[in-house]
C-alpha cells in the first residue's frame, strides 16, 4: 500500500467510520504483544525496534472494527478511505506506509501467520519503518488484527527546518548569509531569486530528509567557491495529508 495520500476531511472519516472513530489509544496488553513480537523478530536481523504510534494505532484500530464486520479479511472495503487517508486523518505523518492483517486466536498466532507470508514478512522487517499501531477485535476465538507501519516525518516549522539544513551547511564550511527572509520567498518561486542579493547558486528542492544536502548542492559546495548561504522553508502543500514532505531554498554566495 503506498498510493498518495489524498486530503480526506475529518468529518468524512467520522460518518464513514460511525461510533469507530476513537480517540489516540494508548497501547492494551494483546497490542503491545503484538508489537514486541514483531520487535523480538526484528531484533534477529539486527534491526531497530518500532516505536508505537498512537495515530497509527488509531486507524488500525478503526479498521480492524470494520474487518471485524466483513466476511473477508481486506485492506479497505467500499466507503472506506484507503490506508494512507486513513492514517494521515489520524494525525500521522510519513513517508512510507504499510499495513499487516490477519485472523488468528493470539498474538504468536498472528506474527507466525505474518512471518510466515513473504509480503507481510516484508513490512515487519523493513528496515526504513520506524513506528507501528496495532488494532485488535476479538469475535469468538479469534482476533481480527490490523498492524500499520510507519517511516514518519516529523512536523516541523520553517525555522526547524532552517536550523538543520544550515547546520548542514555550516559543517561544509559555510557561514549564514543572514537573507532568511529572501530565502523564503526564493522558496515559493519557480525561478529567479526574492530581494537585492544575487546569489550565485540557488538550488530549491522537496523530500523527507532533512539529514542530509541535494547531491547537486553538495558537488557546488564541494568546489570551495561559496563561503555563506542563505536558507528557506516554504509550505510544501501537504500540511494535512498523510504522506508529509519539506520545501526548502538555498541560495549560495
Amino acid at each position: 500500500m503506498g498510493d498518495n495520500a489524498m486530503r480526506i476531511p475529518k468529518w468524512f472519516l467520522m460518518m464513514a467510520l460511525g461510533t469507530l472513530a476513537l480517540p489516540a489509544l494508548a497501547q492494551q496488553p494483546a497490542e503491545q504483544q503484538v508489537m514486541d513480537l514483531a520487535n523480538q523478530d526484528r531484533a534477529q536481523q539486527g534491526l531497530a525496534p518500532l516505536k508505537w504510534d498512537p495515530a497509527l494505532a488509531q486507524a488500525a484500530a478503526a479498521h480492524a472494527q470494520i474487518m471485524a464486520g466483513q466476511p473477508e479479511l481486506a485492506h479497505q472495503y467500499p466507503g472506506e478511505p484507503d490506508l494512507a487517508a486513513r492514517c494521515g486523518a489520524a494525525g500521522a505523518h510519513f513517508r512510507i506506509i504499510e499495513e499487516n492483517v490477519a485472523l488468528a486466536p493470539t498474538p504468536q498466532a498472528l506474527e507466525q501467520e505474518w512471518m510466515h507470508s513473504p509480503p507481510h514478512r516484508a513490512n515487519i522487517m523493513n528496515g526504513s519503518m520506524n513506528t507501528i499501531g496495532v488494532g485488535l477485535v476479538k469475535r469468538g476465538a479469534n482476533y481480527y488484527a490490523v498492524e500499520d507501519f510507519a517511516s514518519t516525518v516529523d512536523q516541523l516549522g520553517p525555522d526547524q527546518i532552517e536550523q538543520k539544513i544550515g547546520q548542514l551547511l555550516q559543517q561544509r564550511g559555510l557561514q549564514p548569509a543572514g537573507l532568511t527572509q529572501d530565502a523564503r520567498q526564493t522558496c515559493t518561486m519557480d525561478h529567479g531569486s526574492a530581494g537585492a542579493s544575487k546569489p550565485w547558486f540557488i538550488m530549491r528542492w522537496e523530500g523527507t530528509d532533512l539529514g542530509r544536502l541535494p547531491e547537486v548542492l553538495e558537488q557546488k559546495i564541494s568546489t570551495g567557491k561559496y563561503h555563506k548561504a542563505a536558507v528557506g522553508a516554504c509550505d510544501a502543500g501537504n500540511q494535512g495529508q498523510g504522506f508529509t514532505t519539506y520545501k526548502i531554498a538555498v541560495m549560495l554566495y
